[in-house]
């Protein structure tokens, strides 16, 4: 009876260590794909389907619900550059920032491309004539120089996110346009996504070392091999055209995706900063999250256009 009880301790001894070596296994993997992403990778997933939810509900379900849901997070990604911005030294009046350059999207919802740009061209000089309106108090007085360029950044985080934002909510406010507004999301997180697994698992050759030291020329391709293999049946089955069209839909959009990703990687670098915002975890910020989609909705509008000419 002792051996027979000396021996189930053994065998339980032995499986807490399987369990505990397998747990530090785990551990370790996902501190090295987490070091790989330079995210919570985990954290980052639960966030999109959160995120994937709500956007198929609004788009899906009512549409005006859409224009909402992207006006919201375009304001907070507008507040999150402003903040980033005034936090390098620009003096970004950014309330007034916030709220003209999200109200560019439902203006543009209602009154279309004209709207949009109207709104823009308002926003832009609203938000300068604020700045130089703070210049009556002599502790926001600076240089000639320094006014100007805290009026051009401004003009930036609403030419950058809003207006491009604004694409977004005019494609999906058009007939149909909701099902190549959720078909051009779907395709950015498909070659995000693919760009990152393959990346965190092959990539060796860096794509733009001084910009983005995390990407690779692997990561880029398998990005554009996972948008091939989804643009194809998504074009045929979701935008109702022919099979070749999701080829070039897919090689567009890894273009504008990487793009956006490059340019926002060029701002976080010349502000000296990792992520833009903190909001989201494993994600940084909205602007984090949408830095792929706002060029991308420029090249879908400009594609459902000839589409439908």
């Amino acid at each position: 009876m002792r051996r027979e009880h000396r021996s189930g301790a053994e065998i339980e001894a032995q499986i807490q260590a399987q369990i505990h070596a397998a747990r530090e296994q785990i551990e370790a993997t996902r501190a090295r794909v987490n070091r790989r992403t330079g995210r919570n990778l985990a954290a980052a997933i639960g966030i999109a389907l959160v995120l994937g939810v709500v956007l198929l509900a609004s788009l899906l379900w009512v549409k005006t619900l859409f224009m909402v849901f992207a006006t919201v997070l375009i304001g907070f990604a507008l507040f999150e550059l402003a903040s980033a911005l005034r936090f390098a030294g620009r003096d970004v009046p950014r309330l007034p920032l916030v709220l003209l350059g999200a109200a560019i999207l439902p203006v543009t919802w209602y009154f279309g491309a004209a709207g949009m740009w109207w709104s823009t061209l308002a926003a832009i000089a609203i938000v300068a004539i604020v700045r130089l309106i703070e210049l009556a108090d002599p502790a926001t007085r600076t240089g000639r120089g320094a006014v100007f360029a805290d009026i051009a950044a401004g003009a930036l985080c609403i030419a950058y996110v809003a207006v491009l934002g604004g694409f977004t909510v005019l494609l999906a406010s058009q007939d149909g346009g909701e099902w190549w507004a959720l078909g051009m999301i779907v395709m950015t997180t498909v070659i995000d996504t693919g760009a990152l697994a393959v990346g965190v698992w092959l990539g060796k050759h860096r794509l733009a070392p001084r910009i983005s030291p995390g990407k690779t020329w692997e990561g880029l391709f398998g990005g554009a091999a996972f948008a091939i293999a989804a643009g194809i049946p998504l074009s045929v089955w979701m935008l109702g055209q022919p099979w070749w069209f999701g080829i070039i839909l897919a090689v567009l959009l890894v273009v504008s995706a990487t793009v956006g990703d490059l340019a926002e990687s060029i701002i976080k670098r010349d502000l000296g900063i990792k992520d833009i915002g903190s909001f989201l975890p494993g994600h940084g910020g909205f602007l984090d999250r949408l830095d792929s989609i706002l060029p991308s909705a420029v090249v879908m509008m400009a594609l459902f256009q000839v589409t439908h000419a």
